[in-house]
């Protein structure tokens, strides 16, 4: 049996893919809605993406100085 070492470079590579989306990583989406469209957006994505099978947050929300919500919805493509 025969053990084959990575390269330095080709770790690289590996995790460049992944960050590209090309891999296992996250998805992610960022939305700037009004209060309600923000609450509904949230609803949809979990009933779509269910936090059991795809682990899906919110993964970062904050108010803008106009009312509207800004947060990033995360999940694994793992079910997809």
């Amino acid at each position: 049996m025969s053990v084959t070492k990575s390269a330095p470079r080709d770790l690289v590579k590996r995790f460049a893919a992944k960050r590209e989306g090309r891999g296992l990583g996250w998805r992610r989406e960022t939305f700037t809605l009004e209060r309600p469209e923000a609450r509904a957006k949230a609803r949809e994505w979990f009933e779509r993406f269910p936090k059991a099978a795809y682990m899906t947050e919110i993964e970062f929300w904050r108010e803008l100085d106009d009312g509207r919500i800004e947060f990033t919805i995360r999940r694994l493509p793992s079910a997809d």
